[in-house]
């Protein structure tokens, strides 16, 4: 509306005489007048709020809050065409993976559209395991109640960071990024948008840094963020393993 006006230009006083004008302020009754200046006093009416544009895209909650902690409630152009994308499913359910090359400008939101997917799905898997887990103790517990017996004890989480308990990790998820602070970086966006996940960890493995300490938060990592060479030197050690890898980016 503004740039309308302003093509329109200023708007040009009127040319009357001090009768006219008269003429015209008579003609108008009380109630008039009193109309009018219900209607200059009256609010502006509320503009209803967009509902939340991530929720429209299928994306779970807990992502969905993250989203929104950091302020964000409407995707990007990108976001909105390439999450989709990288959400579809089979006719039965599962996740269907496609190739995608993606090229925006920097600060269109790059990082988050191919995060939010990626997570979407891993938090997806997380939560099937785990019911599948429970129904299976389920199962076990009622089988153990048929024969008279004591029902099985739940396997303890192991500290993944004492040395004893070493399992050489296997991320569904690998992002690769050429510099160390861009790996950084993802790594901490990551970290931001899984903060209502439960179960998802996020760790980055860089060059520069202690070798031992992110051997120990591998552990149970369902996505790692790397640069090539340091990636190269786990893997050749065997502190990490790609066969269950269902993502890569290339950042």
């Amino acid at each position: 509306m503004t740039d309308a006006f302003e093509a329109q230009g200023d708007f040009a006083p009127v040319q009357s005489t001090s009768d006219e004008f008269v003429a015209v302020t008579e003609s108008h009754s009380d109630a008039t007048l009193l109309d009018n200046l219900d209607v200059a006093a009256a609010a502006p009416a509320d503009v209803p709020k967009a509902p939340n544009g991530f929720v429209r895209l299928g994306l779970a909650p807990e992502l969905v809050a993250a989203v929104a902690d950091l302020g964000f409630e409407q995707p990007t152009t990108v976001q909105d065409k390439v999450i989709p994308l990288a959400m579809t499913s089979n006719d039965d359910g599962t996740a269907r993976y496609i190739d995608l090359m993606v090229s925006s400008q920097t600060g269109s939101g790059k990082t988050a559209a191919f995060l939010l997917p990626v997570l979407h799905t891993l938090l997806k898997q997380e939560a099937d395991a785990e019911a599948a887990a429970k129904a299976e103790f389920v199962r076990l517990s009622a089988e153990a109640a048929a024969r008279g017996e004591a029902p099985p004890k739940k396997a303890k989480r192991k500290d993944p960071t004492n040395t004893r308990n070493f399992k050489a990790a296997t991320p569904g998820a690998l992002i690769l990024c050429p510099t160390r602070e861009l790996a950084q970086q993802v790594a901490h966006d990551a970290i931001d948008l899984v903060r209502h996940c439960r179960g998802l960890r996020v760790a980055s493995v860089v060059g520069g840094m202690p070798y031992q300490l992110q051997i120990a938060k591998l552990q149970n990592a369902n996505l790692v963020v790397a640069t090539p060479g340091r990636l190269l030197d786990l893997q050749r050690s065997m502190q990490i393993k790609l066969d269950q890898v269902q993502f890569l980016v290339v950042d």
